[in-house]
């Protein structure tokens, strides 16, 4: 005889443990989008399901969210890997991740609330064991919130600080926040509510407006796996450098700025060993290898692993990077062209960028320093606005073009952001660069675009269409009756549709 855990009196469909199995059973696994729905439906009927007992209303939860897993990692594949995704898709991806993670959120903390409320029930009091699983997935959902928020460079909202931080403290005061478990099946690494906080606070202070989306992720992966060496605890430490109030709603703050009066909810966070075994890692990876411990959600290259390894260890630092240049206050405007193409035509003379002019795009510049600008973008058409787009920018009445490259970008609305533009250079120069090959000019010529300043003596950086270095290819160009002759030293960095490379000079008169 098998024994019908729910109660009688409830009517809902999925108080039937064979209609769940069912439910699962008949997901379109073929369609990730329509399985994730399916289930998100599900989820919404339990919201007014308070006739089930509470311990049973966790385990329909809990199967239904395990089912969906699968999908939902592919679906974040596709968001994140698929080539020249339009804007409609993209936001699709992103709005059926972000709902479910917040509908799957609140139904834990439903849980938690019920049994809470009335702990001498039966149900809360079956309850109990699940408690610190219920919490961890709880924290951990509207972790991955937050770091979907960080895909889209979205404001992350106070409120969503105030559930995390108050999710988290219900876990310590219950006394299971550090209590290690499987978050779920498909996990092989234990965590707890305490970790999952604390890497949602860690990913957020990690400056993730400064990354692409697939280096976001790569940097969530890699503070999974480097978690346990950061020191979380209630009182300051002399190395510490993030701070947080769990009960209030805001986001954390570096300890250069101390809370303004010291409270039971205060938690810091201090690097611990893992500077140590990140630059480790890094030594590794920079001759090429990548551990096979990390679990990356995927194959990544040496390559596209440095410049995430190299931002977290800025990051990560004891002493995180201060502001090289001041900022100054000011409004003006600029004209905006973006990408390889407009750059190169803009920085070829003046015949050669008519009608360009026109068709450039209108900015307000909010403050200036020695290293670059900050902006605010309204009015955004089209999806290129990224970290790591190549700008050429010239400042309202002036004559003379900047060349720069998008560092940070925030979204503040569907049609306006802010941005950290590095200046590049000031005065640059598109050259034509002909490949040498046994010491004689290869015909086909590779645009590109000279920095004239910034460069180390002996030395000339370029700016290249995307794959177009070779480390065994040298070039030449002629400035101004000269020849220039360049043997390649390391490509420096790749950005969207360009990337910037050093060479030896030598010159030939």
């Amino acid at each position: 005889m098998i024994l019908n855990l729910f109660s009688a009196r409830s009517d809902h469909p999925l108080a039937d443990p064979k209609e769940v199995k069912r439910v699962i059973a008949a997901l379109p696994l073929d369609n990730p989008a329509k399985a994730v729905d399916e289930i998100a439906g599900w989820l919404d009927s339990l919201r007014q399901a308070d006739d089930i007992r509470v311990d049973q209303f966790f385990d329909v939860l809990r199967q239904l969210d395990d089912s969906v897993q699968h999908a939902l990692r592919r679906l974040a594949k596709d968001y994140l890997h698929t080539p020249r995704l339009s804007k409609s898709e993209e936001r699709r991806l992103w709005t059926i991740n972000y709902a479910y993670w917040g509908d799957v959120a609140a139904l834990y903390a439903q849980c938690l609330q019920r049994a809470a409320q009335n702990p001498k029930e039966k149900g809360s009091e079956a309850f109990r064991a699940h408690s610190p699983l219920a919490s961890a997935r709880l924290v951990a959902a509207r972790a991955t919130q937050l770091k979907w928020l960080e895909f889209r460079y979205g404001a992350v909202r106070d409120d969503l600080w105030l559930h995390l931080g108050r999710a988290y403290l219900a876990a310590e005061a219950a006394g299971y926040a550090h209590k290690s478990l499987q978050l779920y099946p498909s996990h092989s690494a234990l965590t707890s509510s305490a970790q999952q906080y604390l890497q949602a606070v860690v990913v957020h202070a990690s400056s993730m407006d400064c990354l692409t989306p697939v280096e976001i992720e790569l940097a969530d992966r890699l503070l999974a796996h480097f978690l346990p060496g950061f020191v979380f605890s209630a009182e300051a430490r002399p190395d510490g450098v993030y701070w947080i109030d769990a009960a209030r709603p805001q986001p954390p703050a570096r300890l250069a700025r101390e809370p303004e009066r010291m409270t039971d909810t205060l938690r810091f966070v201090a690097p611990g060993s893992v500077p140590k075994t990140l630059a480790e890692v890094m030594h590794r990876v920079e001759r090429g290898d990548v551990p096979a411990d990390l679990n990356l959600g995927g194959q990544y290259s040496a390559k596209a692993l440095l410049p995430v390894l190299r931002h977290l260890a800025i990051q990560w630092a004891a002493q995180p990077p201060l502001r090289e240049h001041q900022r100054h206050a000011v409004k003006t405007r600029i004209a905006v062209l973006h990408g390889f193409d407009d750059s190169f035509t803009v920085f070829a003379g003046e015949v050669a960028r008519v009608g360009k002019e026109r068709a450039a795009e209108s900015w307000v510049v909010e403050n200036v320093s020695l290293g670059g600008f900050g902006a605010g973008v309204e009015d955004i058409d089209g999806d290129w606005l990224k970290v790591g787009t190549l700008l050429s920018l010239q400042p309202e009445g002036g004559d003379n073009w900047v060349l720069g490259v998008v560092r940070r970008y925030g979204r503040e609305s569907e049609a306006s952001a802010s941005v950290g533009i590095q200046s590049l250079a000031r005065q640059a120069k598109s050259v034509e660069l002909r490949p040498r090959v046994s010491g004689f000019a290869a015909a086909g010529a590779v645009p590109g675009i000279w920095l004239r300043e910034g460069g180390a003596p002996g030395e000339v950086r370029l700016v290249l269409p995307l794959a177009s270095f070779d480390l065994r290819e040298s070039l030449e160009f002629t400035h101004e009756g000269r020849t220039h002759l360049l043997t390649p030293i390391e490509l420096e960095e790749s950005g969207s549709g360009f990337e910037i490379a050093r060479y030896r000079e030598h010159r030939v008169d």
